[in-house]
């Protein structure tokens, strides 16, 4: 069922304090007749609704929908009730889970990676706030790439180095507006070759360093690095695409949330994350200068 008692709730309140509701009601009622191929005619038909009651709320003008329209046509054309009264901004579904493909019969982007890349760049005028599960992606060198990779297939490492390429060329665009939290503990694990990262050897990470203190002072102020303390905040791997949605990242599977108010809460969470980072953008490339000067000594 595309509406709960929650959305009926929703959109009685939406309905009283949003003066707006018609005109956004209406855009998006016409969108869901453009995408379902059928004339209006045959939209207002299969929801038993009449033809010229379609055309006035399509026309939008003061008029509220009645719920039970509403309910009739979000029924009949599988449509979120929340997303046609502005508190969703996509379609029928509000969470989904897609897939981290890992074997590729030919080499380029995966689906997901495609899907990925198609969200930043819907998301362009707004800004894309990030959570990385180990370093940022984008600023990943091909030898730390297929070492995070080397216990799958061998396709995958080629496939993300891709990906990688793919979205720094997007990040060095002058109009992006991208930020990026992750740990202080992440980055200084990674220099002293802690954890995850003791079997790659020195020169790779060195490599690595360098590599991060060109593109961070490339990339900035259009990209933003901030460190949190890890002792005092945790963050899960997420990618915040401007106010259209959240992916968060569960390893090999992205939980992608489309409401409103997930949106929100996370884009809340992710500003608690600057508000108390110990290391700000402007001084990332100073503190990986240092980390990289430990390397030699």
């Amino acid at each position: 069922m595309p509406y709960s008692h929650t959305s009926v709730a929703s959109t009685l309140q939406m309905m009283e304090v949003h003066p707006s509701l018609p005109a956004t009601f209406a855009d998006r009622l016409g969108e869901a007749v453009r995408r379902s191929g059928l004339s209006k005619s045959e939209f207002a038909e299969r929801a038993t609704v009449d033809r010229t009651t379609l055309s006035q709320l399509l026309s939008g003008g003061d008029r509220l929908p009645r719920l039970d329209t509403v309910f009739a046509l979000a029924a009949t054309h599988e449509l979120s009730v929340d997303w046609l009264v502005g508190l969703s901004n996509t379609g029928p579904v509000e969470a989904e889970l897609v897939v981290q493909h890992t074997s590729f019969e030919t080499p380029g982007p995966t689906p997901t990676d495609e899907r990925l890349l198609a969200w930043l760049t819907e998301a362009a005028d707004y800004k894309i706030r990030y959570v990385p599960a180990t370093l940022p992606d984008l600023l990943k060198t091909d030898e730390v790439i297929r070492f995070e990779r080397s216990r799958g297939d061998p396709g995958t490492a080629q496939t993300v180095i891709a990906t990688t390429a793919a979205r720094l060329a997007w990040a060095r665009h002058p109009d992006t507006d991208m930020e990026c939290c992750s740990s202080t503990q992440a980055i200084t694990s990674f220099a002293r070759g802690e954890g995850i990262w003791s079997r790659l050897s020195t020169a790779a990470r060195r490599d690595q360093l360098d590599h991060m203190i060109e593109l961070v002072g490339e990339l900035y102020p259009t990209f933003r690095w901030f460190l949190f303390d890890g002792s005092k905040r945790y963050a899960a791997p997420v990618t915040v695409f401007g106010a259209q949605r959240a992916a968060l990242y569960l390893g090999q599977l992205y939980l992608v949330l489309t409401s409103t108010e997930h949106v929100r809460t996370l884009s809340r969470h992710f500003d608690g994350l600057i508000r108390d980072a110990e290391h700000q953008a402007s001084g990332i490339r100073a503190l990986l200068i240092r980390l990289r000067e430990r390397i030699d000594r």
